[in-house]
């Protein structure tokens, strides 16, 4: 059994508060009752901020931040199946998938700390301009201020260290709002780092619903960098609440696999496998549109195919779940009716299709349209949509018909084919024989156009939020004058 408080408060200034208001948390599989957290209110995100400001005037030293960061990290691996347990419970994430979310938060952490200890400044050679001889000129980098962190609900845990952990290593307070959905991994990072040593005002957690808490935070004038990952929807409407602040979004897309006719068609199935259904495909990178070379289709479909047909649904806590449900019913019906107009406009149903409220059936659609949603929209769900080409000149058109790009995953033995896609590709990353859906968390992770807006990763996050700042210093024997 895994121990679920019965319910959470708010982490603000060092000190837990409840609430008589809170919103209640449920387990996606059963709709169980999980949990009650408490609700902020524009009050607490006041108090929250002004925190944040007041810390700031008395930085962290950058080995405390480091030291901070790997404690943290320890205490996660040390209540590592604890944790797995909540992430499987509030977002129905198989106990494997949940396991593997641990780990990386750990590695998270570790790479968060291994920024807060290489931070530092640099060097400018003044002299290289007339006007700078004799002058000493170097540059800072200084904390953003305040961040407001909102994170969503497919990686509970590892996202939202994402968001704390370059955000701490970077010397900056941040507010975090998780998602009112799966809330309770989030406040049990925050309760490792309050364990870990962080001192008051540097990390607040204020739990409720997404306009309610997450709007007010992000409008808030004391806020300097709002971080948000999520919905194109609900970043366009960050992206004009939050004019005031940096904002670094990281937000969805439709990621496609490409597979020529050399491929090893082994290595293909087991990355469409695991890439388009793990956590039933609730993941920004997930693989969600195949493009199959013609003259390998008809091969490599019947095996994705009977793999697929093979996978087991069940609930996140029983062994032997390949995967789980999606968020909610409302996420399920959406996910079935997309696959039903699909089918309408002329796609081929091979498998699934059908489920019910949250549960959707691992599905395939072949002869998909360009226009059908299937290929025009992220599904956020268990559901790969397969094209074939003839050239690669086709398979690029039909990539391009798709929305634009975080990662795109091109499986050939062709080096010279490979160096094409590279070029021909607009995308945040081009993984060759690999799944769009690989991530290590320490390279650079975003999309271009409406995906995003930052890049994330310890290194990328902790550059945009530190602030540049030029020092020159001149000795007091003068200046030179070249005029």
């Amino acid at each position: 059994m895994v121990d679920v408080p019965a319910r959470t408060g708010l982490l603000i200034d060092g000190v837990v508060e409840h609430r008589d208001r809170t919103l209640a948390v449920h387990e996606p599989w059963t709709g169980a009752h999980l949990s009650d957290q408490a609700i902020a209110d524009p009050e607490d995100v006041d108090r929250a901020v002004a925190a944040g400001h007041r810390v700031l005037r008395t930085p962290l030293p950058l080995h405390e931040r480091a030291a901070i960061l790997d404690r943290t990290a320890d205490l996660v691996l040390r209540d590592a199946e604890h944790l797995a347990g909540l992430i499987a419970l509030e977002a129905a994430k198989p106990m494997l998938a949940a396991r593997a979310e641990v780990q990386r938060c750990v590695q998270t952490l570790r790479f968060s700390a291994v920024e807060a200890r290489t931070l530092h400044d640099r060097t400018v050679p003044l002299d290289a301009h007339p006007v700078g001889v004799g002058a000493i000129g170097f540059v800072r980098r200084e904390p953003i201020g305040v961040v407001a962190a909102i994170t969503p609900f497919n990686f509970p845990l590892n996202l939202t260290a994402h968001k704390l952990g370059p955000a701490i290593a970077a010397g900056c307070p941040v507010v975090c709002k998780p998602a009112e959905r799966t809330p309770l991994s989030a406040v049990a990072l925050a309760e490792r780092f309050v364990e870990a040593g962080l001192p008051p005002g540097w990390l607040a957690v204020l739990t409720g619903g997404g306009p309610e808490v997450g709007g007010v935070l992000a409008r808030h004038p004391g806020v300097a960098a709002v971080s948000f990952t999520g919905s194109a929807a609900v970043g366009a409407i960050l992206s004009r609440d939050a004019a005031h602040a940096e904002v670094l979004l990281e937000l969805g897309s439709a990621a496609p696999l490409v597979v020529e006719a050399d491929a090893d068609l082994v290595e293909v199935v087991a990355a469409a496998v695991a890439g388009g259904f793990t956590h039933a495909g609730q993941s920004c990178v997930s693989v969600q549109r195949l493009l199959f070379h013609e003259t390998i289709a008809e091969d490599v479909t019947q095996r994705l195919t009977e793999r697929v047909a093979a996978l087991r649904v069940g609930g996140p806590l029983e062994p032997g779940s390949d995967l789980s449900c999606v968020i909610d019913a409302t996420a399920g019906d959406r996910i079935r009716s997309w696959v039903a107009r699909t089918v309408d406009a002329g796609g081929r149903l091979l498998v699934g299709g059908g489920g019910s409220g949250a549960v959707v059936e691992p599905t395939l659609v072949t002869d998909v349209p360009l226009d059908a949603p299937l290929w025009t929209d992220e599904v956020f769900g268990p559901v790969i949509a397969i094209r074939t080409f003839g050239s690669t000149d086709e398979a690029i058109a039909a990539v391009d018909a798709g929305p634009p790009l975080i990662h795109i995953g091109v499986f050939t033995r062709d080096l010279a084919l490979a160096g094409r896609w590279i070029g021909a590709v607009r995308a945040g990353g081009v993984l060759i024989n690999e799944s769009p859906t690989f991530r290590v968390d320490h390279a650079p992770y975003g999309g271009v156009d409406h995906p995003g807006t930052t890049r994330e990763g310890p290194a990328s996050t902790v550059r945009a939020l530190t602030d540049e700042k030029l020092v020159v210093i001149r000795p007091s024997a003068g200046r030179a004058d070249p005029w």
